[in-house]
This record gives structure tokens, sequence and C-alpha cells, in this order.
């Protein structure tokens, strides 16, 4: 499984040592020297990580990292600050802009390599998810339920991967339509509730998905 991380620093030398360095681990990194090549790639294809340069020569990091984060497709995307400012309060900015971790200038490799490996370690966690005697393999993305492949539809697994991400929590119709089928999508309250119905039946539970009747959907914890 592909791990991409890409690298926004425009000193060329610690740029060369962060792609070296990580690349080394088994990790694919991208280097930027600049926020608009950043955004272009971007654009085109999401990384699992981002390790942020504060001070860029075109766009502020902090500007990249609210942009970023006000994007809830974003969440998952694990960004850790490297840069020169000491001071407390810039640490503080940082994190309550949506950073996941702050490190400064000048930094030891072994931390870095420490600080990236326990995101990623998280991230593999994550991967896979248990809810009971279900389990959602997002990678692979496969169901079982005991054991059993549950055959899904690829936007039946991604509702379900949604609801099973955040279990006992209510998931909006809103929310449905913005992450499943897209911002722009015009959809049938109809459509949304088809996909319900044929998932419960997948599941052989129709009391693991409940309906919030005006609201949305719950899988219960």
């Amino acid at each position: 499984m592909e791990y991409l991380i890409y690298s926004i620093e425009d000193d060329k030398d610690i740029a060369y040592i962060i792609n070296v360095t990580l690349t080394k681990q088994g990790y694919t990194v991208k280097s930027f020297a600049d926020g608009k090549s950043f955004w272009l790639e971007f654009e085109h294809q999401k990384p699992n990580m981002i390790l942020l340069d504060m001070m860029l020569p075109d766009i502020p990091g902090q500007e990249i990292l609210k942009q970023i984060r006000a994007q809830r497709e974003n969440d998952d995307i694990d960004i850790i600050i490297i840069s020169a400012n000491h001071m407390l309060i810039d640490k503080v900015d940082g994190l309550d802009l949506g950073a996941d971790d702050y490190i400064e200038k000048p930094f030891d490799l072994l931390e870095l390599m420490s600080r990236v490996n326990v995101k990623v370690r998280r991230y593999k966690k994550n991967r896979i998810i248990h809810v009971g005697d279900y389990q959602l393999d997002i990678d692979k993305r496969e169901c079982y339920y005991q054991n059993n492949l549950i055959s899904l539809t690829a936007k039946e697994f991604d509702i379900l991967t949604l609801l099973f991400q955040k279990v006992g929590k209510v998931v909006t119709r809103e929310e449905l339509l913005n992450q499943i089928w897209g911002m722009d999508t015009a959809l049938e309250t109809r459509t949304i509730d088809m996909h319900i119905k044929s998932l419960r039946n997948k599941l052989g539970n129709s009391d693991l998905i409940i309906t919030i009747y005006g609201v949305g959907y719950q899988v219960k914890p």
C-alpha cells in the first residue's frame, strides 16, 4: 500500500534531506518549493500526509493550511508543520488552524521519522474498521460479517464506510450527498433511501442503520 507524502519546503537542502530520508523509509515523497506548484498537484492527487513549511515564497503556509482544512474531505490528511518559528503562539496558531503536529527547525531526522511513523501507524490502524461482527477493509474495499464477504456496490461501500467512521453520530442527508455523490449533485431523497434499504438487506440486520427522521442516519455503537 503506497503512502504518499507531500513536502512543501523552499529550502532546497532541507527538501532534499526530507525526500531522501522518507523515501528510504519506504514512503512515496513529492517535493514542492512553493504553494502554487503544490496546489496544482493537490488538485490532481491528494496525499496521505503533508509536511508544511510556514514561510513559503508565494503563499503563506497558514493560508494553505486554512484552505485544506476548509474542506471536510481533507480531514483524513495528516499535516505536520515544519517551521523556524519557535514562539509558542506560532505553534498554538498552527495547531488551532488544523495542523496535527509541529516540528521546529533545525530538527533531528530521527525526530522527523518518529513523528511521521506515529501518524502512519494511526492511519494504517484506521484502514480496518470494526463494528460488532462487521469489518470494513478500506483499502481492499471489502465488507465482512463474521469473516463472510458481503458483496456491496461502490456507493453502498462508501455510505457504509462513512456511517462506520462516525459510529454513534448522526450522518445527515446533506453530508451523504456531499461526500458520496459530490457537492453539486442534486438527488432526490428517495435515492439515498433506496441505497440504505439495499444496505440493510445485504447486511442482514435492519436495526444496524437507524433512520433519524428529518435528519439522516446513524449506526449504533
